[in-house]
C-alpha cells in the first residue's frame, strides 16, 4: 500500500514520489532508457536524498559519472552522505533546474523524476535540458498527471473530505504564489518537441493503493499533521478557513469509516508518464 506516495488526503502532487516509489524495476528501466556506457556522464535534476545515484551504482556500470543537482540544499548534503556511506563518487550541485550550472552538452543523458510538477516555468527547464545534453543524448522527463487522480471511498464523508481537501490544496498553492501545471505528464512528449527534444517513446507507470476496512490511526495522524503544517506555512484567512474545514471534514470521514468497519473501501490511482527524447 503505497500511502506516503499517492495520498491526495495528505498533498495535491506526488512530491514524496521519488522515495516512496523507485524501485529495482524503475532503475532497470532508467538503464535500459538512458542506455548509459561507461565514462557516460549522467545529470539528475532534483535528486532528492541521493536514492537514484545509489540504485543506480548496484549496476556496477564501470567509469560512469553521475552528478545529481537539486534546489533544496539539505537534500544535497543528505544525498552526498548517502552515496559517500556506499562507496559511490558523485557530484552533487544546488541549484534552480532553469539555470543549469553547466556549460552546454556536457551531459551524455539527463532524467528528472517529479520534478517539473513543481515548477513554474516549464519551458525554461526543458530549454535546459535540451542545452546541457549533448547531441544525440537521452532526456527522460517522469511525471504524473494530477488533475487526473482517481479516489473512490466507500461512504459519503469520504468523498465530501477529498472534495474539501481539493479547495484546501488549490487555497494553499495559490497563496504561495505557485502555478505549476497540474497535467504536466502527458503533455511531456509534445513539450519536448518543442525545444530540440526527439520524443521516442511514452511509458506509463501506474501508481496506486487500496484500502479494505478501517485505516490505522498513523494514517488518519499524518493527514491531519499535512493539514497542520500547510496552514503554518500561510498566512491568509482563506487558507486557515479553508483548513479548518477540511479537518473537521476528515473528522467526519475518520468516524464513519470507524462505524463501517469491515465494508470501508478507499481506492487511490494515478498514472505517472515517462517520456523518453533525443537530443537533436
Amino acid at each position: 500500500m503505497m500511502m506516503a506516495a499517492i495520498d491526495a488526503f495528505t498533498s495535491p502532487t506526488l512530491k514524496h514520489l521519488r522515495e516512496s516509489w523507485w524501485d529495482d524495476d524503475f532503475t532497470e528501466f532508467l538503464k535500459e532508457t538512458l542506455k548509459p556506457r561507461s565514462g557516460n556522464r549522467i545529470l539528475d535534476v532534483g535528486c532528492g536524498e541521493g536514492l537514484a545515484q545509489v540504485s543506480i551504482g548496484r549496476l556496477h556500470i564501470s567509469q560512469i559519472r553521475l552528478v545529481g543537482l537539486d534546489l533544496v540544499l539539505s537534500k544535497v548534503m543528505q544525498a552526498r552522505q548517502r552515496t559517500a556511506s556506499h562507496n559511490l563518487r558523485v557530484a552533487f550541485a544546488a541549484a534552480d533546474a532553469c539555470y543549469l550550472p553547466f556549460a552546454d552538452g556536457a551531459f551524455d543523458s539527463l532524467y528528472c523524476v517529479a520534478v517539473l510538477q513543481h515548477i513554474n516555468d516549464v519551458r525554461s527547464a526543458l530549454g535546459e535540458f535540451a542545452r546541457v545534453t549533448a547531441r544525440n543524448g537521452r532526456i527522460l522527463a517522469v511525471e504524473p498527471d494530477n488533475s487526473g487522480r482517481y479516489v473512490f471511498s466507500s461512504i459519503p464523508s469520504g468523498r465530501h473530505a477529498f472534495e474539501q481537501a481539493a479547495k484546501f490544496f488549490e487555497v494553499v498553492t495559490a497563496s504561495r504564489g505557485e502555478k505549476a501545471d497540474a497535467a504536466i505528464g502527458p503533455k511531456l512528449p509534445g513539450l519536448f518537441a518543442q525545444h530540440g527534444i526527439e520524443p521516442i517513446d511514452v511509458r506509463l507507470f501506474p501508481v496506486s493503493h487500496t484500502a479494505l476496512g478501517p485505516l490505522p490511526p498513523q494514517v488518519w495522524a499524518a493527514r491531519r499533521d499535512s493539514i497542520r503544517s500547510a496552514m503554518k506555512q500561510v498566512s491568509s484567512a482563506p487558507a486557515r478557513d479553508a483548513g479548518q474545514a477540511y479537518l473537521d471534514a476528515l473528522d467526519a470521514y475518520e468516524a464513519e469509516a470507524a462505524q463501517a468497519g469491515s465494508a470501508f473501501v478507499e481506492i487511490q490511482n494515478t498514472m505517472l508518464f515517462a517520456a523518453v527524447g533525443q537530443k537533436e
